[in-house]
């Protein structure tokens, strides 16, 4: 008898060994002199559980290693001391006492270059695109051997069009240009899904560029090249979900993995039970625990390991690429207490990185519930920076299309600012007009172009940092319904398109004017720093018309703003403003660089918007 439990013994063990394969460890690599000293690693691999890990590298100390339910997963609590050195540590896997195979693990030395994670703030302009749908450099990856995605359509919203990081490349001068100081791509990791891929948001692998944008060498090239020519780079992450192609749902570690239900449950895409003090449980379960799309499985973040995946990939990211701020996809859908954790750790490794949430949310007040501070009663801080300002949007939009009354037209955008004083700090939040979820913005204010300039003005002057939705300055148009309409091919991003329109000669008059008066005001804000990190003053609407002004309080120029929400042509007598106008009797128009040699009384075009350096 115990001859043959030996023979089993050692037949078992065999098998265990001629079954394993080490298929993965993540992250791919870490860094001495990190903040937090603890690194947990994700090890993948055929009944990988049936291995002792051990580990032998100066400084380094292998705290615990967990089995948990599948036996193709161990993780592996390590922590790094404050002597450890860069260098190539070794992995051990052991069976019966002998070691059966190993893994070389690279720990780095940490970056000390400061042209790196710089922190994208009010004094910049954020240019939002998918890079699938922006420029076309490299043909040769627009379809790729072995992915999921077949085809290349560029006549289907639907399927990818071979945009890449290649095209981006080829056009950061026409950005620059442009006044752009910062570029948002939406995700840009691997989405290897069968339809739609090309939006990014359905990961199914978090190391990972996906082929078709390029290589994780090539991304970390853009983030430098952008780097160089005086941009930042803010990268698009996902907490909430991943895509059901993903490798490790295929093989979840553990059943608790991502949020599961009985039948399949959709979120409700309601944010007020998040807020809500008379909210029920099941209300609130509904939100956060329910899956975005059947296609999206929701992360279940009370799982300690899941949240030490999530947060040290985007650690990984920002160490790795060195960007400078991270938008946080459906913020409002992802656990509270899990964010708050991860953005004290975020901020202790980097505290220069901005980081700010999207919160589509329909009030002020649930806005800054999402935000850092503790600025409304919530039992605890956040610690979220800024959000997606979708409130001033809406704002602005009133104020642009509505009738002036009492708390409509331009009275929304005036009432909608004073309620600054419920967040931290205003001045963090990204303030926009549309995004790639969203009715493009010049189709939004039918197609008028005295409007799109008010809007535009608005946009650039206003508190908060200004974000634009490419191809709005050459007044690309279109309703979300669905979602893909609103996110075509920039025209000249690829090559024989029937026109350019990276090039003056490639648009249209209109077009051009568009772009000339965008691109006048973002390189004078690029400038101004009033208008950068000034503080701003606004008065009550009179008469339809609505003055704001944004100065320094140690002085240099005062930049005027006034707005008029009618149909109607108007003078505006300016007595009321001598507090902040402050002896100034003459004034430019920036965009006509026309000299208004008296300020007693101001004339303002119907639905116009006048943009004036006091003197």
């Amino acid at each position: 008898m115990r001859r043959f439990s030996f023979l089993f013994f050692l037949l078992l063990s065999s098998t265990v060994f001629a079954q394993s394969k080490l298929e993965r460890i993540e992250p791919m690599n870490w860094w001495v002199g990190m903040h937090n000293p603890k690194l947990q690693l994700l090890i993948h691999g055929n009944q990988i559980a049936g291995y002792e890990v051990r580990i032998d590298y100066p400084g380094v100390k292998l705290l615990e290693v967990h089995k948990v339910e599948n036996p193709n997963y161990l993780f592996a609590d390590l922590e790094i001391s404050t002597t450890a050195k860069a260098g190539k540590m070794t992995i051990g896997f052991f069976l019966n006492g002998k070691k059966r195979f190993e893994n070389v693990y690279e720990l780095k030395e940490r970056t000390q270059n400061t042209n790196r994670i710089q922190a994208v703030t009010n004094k910049d302009l954020i240019y939002l695109l998918m890079p699938d749908r922006f420029s076309n450099g490299d043909p040769k990856n627009d379809i790729v051997k072995g992915m999921k995605e077949t085809k290349l359509n560029r006549d289907s919203m639907y399927y990818r069009h071979g945009g890449d990081l290649q095209g981006l490349i080829n056009k950061l001068d026409y950005l620059k240009d442009l006044g752009i100081t910062a570029i948002w791509m939406t995700p840009e990791i691997e989405n290897d899904m069968s339809l739609a891929s090309y939006h990014g948001y359905a990961a199914t692998d978090h190391y990972k560029i996906d082929p078709r944008y390029g290589s994780l060498a090539l991304y970390k090239t853009l983030v430098d090249k952008v780097h160089e020519k005086g941009m930042k780079i803010v990268k698009d992450i996902v907490h909430n979900h991943m895509g059901t192609e993903h490798w490790f749902f295929k093989d979840m570690p553990m059943k608790n993995w991502v949020n599961e239900w009985p039948v399949f449950t959709q979120t409700s895409y309601r944010d007020e039970p998040v807020m809500d003090p008379h909210a029920s449980k099941t209300d609130q379960k509904k939100m956060l625990d329910g899956w975005f799309v059947p296609t999206m499985p929701d992360f279940n973040q009370r799982n300690p390991y899941v949240q030490n995946y999530i947060t040290q990939n985007h650690i990984w990211w920002v160490e790795y690429a060195g960007i400078d701020g991270l938008r946080l996809d459906t913020y409002p859908y992802n656990d509270p207490e899990y964010m708050k954790d991860w953005a004290n750790k975020i901020k202790a490794e980097f505290p220069t990185l901005s980081i700010f949430g999207e919160t589509l949310v329909n009030s002020a007040a649930a806005q800054a519930y999402f935000t850092g501070g503790n600025t409304v009663s919530r039992g605890f801080d956040t610690e979220l920076p800024g959000v997606t300002d979708a409130v001033m949007k809406n704002a602005i939009y009133e104020a642009l299309n509505g009738k002036s009354g009492w708390t409509d037209g331009v009275f929304r955008l005036y009432t909608t600012i004073a309620q600054d004083f419920l967040y931290q700090d205003a001045d963090r939040n990204v303030i926009f007009l549309d995004n790639h979820d969203m009715s493009r913005f010049y189709s939004m204010v039918n197609e008028d172009l005295n409007k799109y300039k008010s809007g535009m003005a608005l946009l650039l002057t206003l508190r908060g940092i200004p974000q634009v939705y490419y191809g709005t300055e050459i007044l690309m148009k279109n309703y979300s319904n669905p979602d893909g309409l609103v996110r075509s091919d920039f025209p000249g991003g690829w090559v024989g398109d029937k026109s350019d329109k990276f090039t003056a000669a490639g648009r249209t008059p209109q077009e051009n004017e568009a772009w000339n008066y965008f691109r006048t005001l973002a390189n004078y804000r690029k400038n101004s720093p009033a208008l950068q990190s000034g503080k701003m003053m606004q008065y009550v609407p009179e008469n339809g018309l609505y003055t704001y002004f944004r100065y320094l309080p140690e002085g240099g120029k005062t930049v005027m703003v006034i707005v008029n929400g009618d149909d109607q042509a108007k003078n505006l007598e300016t007595a009321r403003f001598a507090e902040r106008m402050t002896g100034a009797t003459t004034a430019i128009n920036i965009i006509t660089k026309e000299q208004l040699n008296t300020l007693k009384t101001i004339a303002v075009p119907a639905k116009g918007t006048l943009v004036l350096e006091l003197n």
